[in-house]
């Protein structure tokens, strides 16, 4: 039986990975992102399975199994998208219609299979494995089939790839627009392990295909899988410990935040009010320093002020052209630049001093609001 050593390796562990991430999500308490996360998991060890039952080559055994993979394997990117809406959305369940949609994918791979899947024996199909012994009418329906599942795989996982960042977009929208602080509720790290792993799967499509029409590369099989079990592991990781966000850490959408998506929507406070809110924002920044709470919300300096958080939301957007996130981050950085200049305290002890949760935050909100970083700025105030 001829074995591919390396790829069985590195999907051999990738297969440990995914079957220990399993059990830290079924030992979890039940939530909709527990139980999306098991199911992608679950997804990806089939994945995972059918790769190794061929670089193993238990296809040899088993020729009737291969490829079986493929219409699950189309199931990875709603899985992803099912995973962001259950951790990120606001909203309560998905509609029954998503669901349907998804299994369009699978449904649509196994009408495509279906000449190759019924119109050989096992017997057939081993034979493709070597070129003196393959049918040539069989070969070109297997390759035909496999190109143009793969061509599948790519717009149909695509287009779910581009709707999960684009909710992710808009639910650190939500978080800008509530929150002065957001590393916790972000979840930044999804969008590049999202990104990381379209490209790794879009690359692997490729190789697939131009695999099957005879053309090989040294990192064939080995270079994409390496990646993939990075990118599995990352994953991994950092799904089982991202905390579960509550409504408000997912920035429940509002009928003002609806309306803020239409090309033409006009304010609903007069200029005169939203003046007034804007004046009074300032004060209580600069003369209470409300900015210096690292937990600050607009939740919060609603109930201070005692204006809506739908008027406070209007002003900062129509009237002061920013959000509150940009908001209460200017004055921290502000305070920052008075520290910078004329204290010995540590720049890190700085960005906590003004409100900021983290170091790597206030140096991005610095360098974006004067142009370098803390110590850059202080060097040059002291030359």
């Amino acid at each position: 039986m001829a074995v591919n050593v390396v790829p069985t390796v590195i999907y051999s562990s990738m297969l440990g990975v995914t079957l220990f991430a399993l059990l830290e999500c079924l030992s979890k308490p039940r939530q909709r992102q527990t139980a999306y996360l098991i199911a992608l998991f679950s997804l990806l060890l089939v994945h995972i399975l059918g790769e190794l039952h061929i670089y193993s080559g238990f296809y040899q055994y088993a020729p009737s199994l291969a490829g079986l993979q493929f219409p699950i394997r189309m199931l990875l990117g709603p899985a992803l998208y099912f995973y962001a809406f259950a951790t990120m959305s606001p909203d309560k369940a998905l509609p029954r219609k998503a669901y349907a949609l998804a299994m369009l994918g699978p449904v649509l791979i196994v009408l495509i299979m279906l000449p190759f899947l019924f119109g050989s024996t096992p017997e057939e199909k081993l034979a493709l494995a070597d070129p003196s012994t393959r049918d040539p009418a069989l070969w070109k329906i297997a390759v035909t089939t496999c190109v143009v599942s793969m061509l599948a795989f790519i717009l149909f996982t695509g287009a779910y790839l581009v709707a999960t960042l684009r909710l992710h977009a808009r639910h650190r929208r939500q978080l800008l627009d509530r929150f002065a602080s957001i590393e916790d509720r972000s979840m930044d790290w999804f969008r590049v392990v999202l990104l990381l792993w379209g490209a790794a799967w879009l690359l692997f499509a490729i190789e697939y295909m131009v695999g099957f029409l005879g053309y090989r590369w040294f990192g064939s099989g080995i270079v994409l899988p390496t990646i993939e079990a990075v990118i599995l592991l990352v994953f991994a990781h950092l799904a089982i410990n991202q905390p579960v966000l509550t409504d408000s850490d997912k920035g429940k959408e509002t009928d003002k935040d609806k309306e803020s998506a239409a090309p033409s929507r006009l304010p609903s406070l007069k200029a005169e009010r939203m003046q007034q809110i804007a004046q009074t924002l300032n004060q209580v920044m600069a003369k209470d320093k409300l900015y210096m709470e690292s937990d600050l919300s607009l939740k919060k300096l609603s109930e201070t002020i005692s204006v809506s958080e739908n008027h406070i939301s209007e002003t900062l957007s129509q009237f002061l052209d920013t959000n509150f996130f940009q908001f209460v981050n200017e004055y921290r950085v502000d305070a920052a630049k008075q520290l910078v200049k004329g204290s010995d305290m540590q720049v890190s002890a700085i960005a906590y001093e003004v409100g900021f949760n983290s170091k790597s935050t206030f140096n991005a909100a610095f360098k974006k609001s004067v142009g370098e970083t803390p110590t850059a700025y202080r060097r040059q105030q002291t030359h």
